[in-house]
């Protein structure tokens, strides 16, 4: 049986996650979280002490590296690296901008690649990242660019670890996703850039309810059709 994709890229803190998350529950079909798996990669390569611009060091750890992703009881996912439960120490600061570097590395984005697109093969998806509408999964049924301002992104991602008890300032927070949006939009390796037939879903402006019933409206109407939406 065919099976359906959604793929939303966009840049760091622009809610995909938490977007897609909702919407999978909402339509019924699998979230697929693959910034996990590059957080997953960074964070092996912090932990064993190999600078994250290393790109031989951290090629020769892949072999090491087992990432598994499972289901709580809630249908949330979550993110096992070599067996150990890492889904909340991969959101931290520093093991996020050791992913957008690592994801610069050819040999990372060629180790990841097929885990991904198995993903979408075996079920119907709502896949997040950068590189998901251009590489990963290029013919994706419905593909989203979900983006909001630098300020709007950097509040927003600063509550959410504050109330995930990280200690951390406004200001060190906009930093990081200004590093973050300069690199993943300018590695070599399957830059962020917003595909050609993938639908630009700006949420600045807009609070999560709001910007959660925007998503739904372009899934439903491009993957199922407006008559036949799942909702």
């Amino acid at each position: 049986m065919e099976t359906r994709s959604v793929a939303i890229d966009g840049p760091s803190g622009a809610g995909k996650s938490t977007l897609a998350r909702m919407a999978a529950r909402r339509l019924g079909i699998i979230y697929a979280d693959t910034g996990a798996l590059y957080r997953s990669v960074g964070l092996y390569a912090l932990r064993r002490g190999i600078s994250s611009r290393d790109a031989r060091g951290v090629a020769a750890l892949l072999p090491e590296i087992e990432i598994e992703m499972s289901y709580d009881d809630t249908g949330c996912q979550r993110t096992h690296l070599r067996g150990e439960d890492v889904t909340d120490e991969i959101r931290a600061p520093e093991a996020s901008l050791y992913a957008s570097d690592v994801s610069a590395i050819p040999d990372v984005r060629a180790f990841l690649l097929q885990t991904q697109r198995d993903m979408a093969a075996r079920r119907d998806v709502i896949m997040d990242g950068r590189d998901i509408g251009t590489v990963v999964l290029p013919n994706a049924g419905v593909k989203v660019f979900l983006t909001a301002r630098p300020e709007i992104r950097a509040r927003r991602r600063c509550d959410e670890l504050t109330a995930a008890g990280r200690d951390v300032t406004y200001e060190d927070v906009l930093r990081d996703i200004n590093k973050r949006d300069t690199n993943d939009s300018s590695r070599a390796a399957a830059p962020l850039r917003v595909a050609a037939d993938a639908i630009v879903f700006d949420t600045s402006e807009l609070d999560l309810e709001e910007s959660f019933s925007g998503l739904l409206d372009i899934i439903n109407e491009r993957l199922y059709g407006e008559n036949d939406a799942a909702v």
